[in-house]
């Protein structure tokens, strides 16, 4: 019997976070984190938090819109107790809240509102015209062509198996610090087949929505994601679920970042299927603080 890839075993990793243990009515547990980081990531206590909400939501129903805080660093070593409030029940609409707690403290809050099945107007903006994925190099081959322009961090992280795969619309700046507009475009989908339940779906876009977003301010000032000198987090994060989708078909997620003032980075991102439908929006506020500075904890 031949093994998986090893990019399968990484998403089988992330599903399994996404597998959260109830304990209680509306409390449950999720799976500590496996990614290396000092601190958990963010787009993972938002996917998990997205799984919570949805466990206590008639299946019928999906989430339309998400607004959540990171609060405080997660613990890596320890794993992550959500508390669901069942704010509304509706006729058309429920809504929730989800609080996750470490230690006694909450690092995250989240509301989140699901909406029942129904027809109505339709319009969109149009999808830009990009490279397909399967013209794009990967991240791997990426990293061969620029590996002396780039942190060896940003090397230690990609040359670990992802659960997501990244396709670079336009790599030319990692072989240049020159600043530019902050702007750019990744095409992402799942490392392999994802349940058909949409909430799992929901909940993957949610986790790789965060990784690049706080990323695209960056563009503008010739940093880097890895770069030594500059602190960066997630502040909030909020989604708007707009067209049924698959995570683990390729989506393209593009990003922007109209200001960045006091320390903090504003920007935004639209994702297409390769349909060309929208599918999704996602908002972000960061810290992006000079490292020399970086004296006081958010």
């Amino acid at each position: 019997m031949t093994s998986p890839p090893q990019s399968h075993v990484a998403l089988a990793e992330l599903l399994q976070t996404l597998t959260l243990e109830p304990i209680e009515d509306n409390l449950f547990r999720g799976p500590r984190a496996r990614e290396g980081w000092q601190r958990v990531y963010g787009g993972l206590v938002l996917s998990q938090a997205v799984v919570a909400a949805a466990l206590t939501v008639d299946a019928t129903r999906a989430i339309h819109s998400l607004h959540a805080y990171f609060l405080l660093a997660g613990d890596p070593e320890h794993e992550i107790i959500y508390e669901v409030e069942r704010i509304r029940d509706g006729g058309s609409f429920t809504t929730r809240r989800v609080r996750a707690v470490q230690h006694g403290n909450t690092i995250f809050a989240m509301s989140a509102s699901f909406h029942k099945p129904e027809a109505g107007y339709e319009h969109q903006s149009s999808m830009p015209e990009v490279p397909p994925p399967e013209a794009l190099p990967s991240v791997t081959e990426l990293l061969s062509a620029a590996a002396a322009d780039l942190p060896g961090g940003m090397h230690d992280y990609w040359r670990r198996e992802r659960p997501i795969d990244v396709r670079i619309v336009d790599a030319s700046r990692y072989m240049s610090r020159e600043p530019r507009p902050a702007k750019q475009a990744i095409w992402l989908k799942a490392n392999g087949r994802l349940h058909d339940n949409s909430y799992i779906h929901q909940a993957v876009l949610a986790y790789a929505s965060d990784f690049t977003l706080l990323d695209t301010a960056l563009v503008a000032h010739g940093k880097l994601l890895f770069d030594h000198d500059i602190q960066l987090a997630s502040l909030d994060h909020a989604m708007w679920f707009h067209r049924p989708f698959r995570a683990d078909d390729w989506l393209l997620y593009v990003q922007d970042s109209p200001s960045a003032f006091g320390a903090r980075a504003y920007c935004r991102g639209a994702v297409f299927d390769r349909q060309g439908r929208l599918v999704a929006s996602t908002v972000q506020e960061g810290l992006m603080r000079p490292r020399e500075t970086a004296f006081l904890l958010k």
